[in-house]
């Protein structure tokens, strides 16, 4: 299920994947809690892990076994619902993070956590589309934006800053969906949604803040 959801975000966003998400995979809490510096440690089914050293990049993407274990007993693949959805939304944020932090890095690329987040957030929408796409009789088809961005939940154990962060990428992200759902009615069904994204994907954080501010207004 990785891999689909890779490859599904990969052509999506139109954009070469090097690198399988499975090869960086590790599901082990001793590792997580090893490799983590000291006071940035808390309780999560999902987080990507980033170590450069010069010009080289390390990355590994953590995912809780439990996590995975609903996720095969209940395929979001197969059947997108309530009940599933929030675990998926958990797993393509990691699949999101790797890819966008993995194709920007081959393109020479700098990427904040802000825009990461925000990234992440979009391709929450954008992948939840793609996968409810084929399953037409589906009771989020309809309350896919509220479930989304109805009222946003972040964890009691952030920092400040770090509640900022999310909560103003999950913001900015509710509004560019919501220019999609307002320009695209047909979905991915048309070329002009599949467009849009692919351009928002390639933008630097100060472009593609500018460029929700531009969709907005438009």
């Amino acid at each position: 299920m990785l891999k689909q959801l890779q490859t599904m975000l990969s052509e999506l966003y139109g954009i070469e994947q090097l690198h399988d998400v499975l090869d960086y995979v590790v599901t082990d809490r001793c590792f997580l809690r090893a490799v983590e510096a000291p006071g940035t440690a808390r309780d999560t089914e999902e987080k990507l892990l980033i170590c450069q050293s010069g010009d080289e990049l390390a990355l590994s993407l953590y995912l809780a076994p439990e996590l995975l274990e609903r996720l095969q007993d209940c395929d979001p693949c197969r059947r997108l619902e309530p009940g599933n959805f929030a675990d998926f939304c958990t797993v393509l944020e990691g699949v999101s993070h790797f890819n966008y932090v993995a194709w920007n890095a081959t393109a020479d690329r700098s990427v904040t956590l802000h825009e990461l987040e925000m990234q992440a957030e979009v391709d929450k929408y954008a992948g939840a589309l793609a996968v409810l796409a084929g399953q037409p009789d589906s009771a989020l088809r309809d309350s896919l934006f509220e479930c989304l961005f109805g009222d946003p939940v972040f964890a009691d154990n952030l920092r400040p800053a770090e509640r900022e962060r999310y909560r103003s990428a999950s913001a900015f992200a509710a509004r560019f969906c919501r220019t999609l759902v307002r320009r695209f009615p047909h979905g991915l069904s048309r070329p002009g949604m599949l467009g849009e994204l692919r351009t928002f994907y390639r933008l630097s954080q100060p472009d593609k803040v500018s460029h929700i501010q531009a969709a907005v207004f438009s």
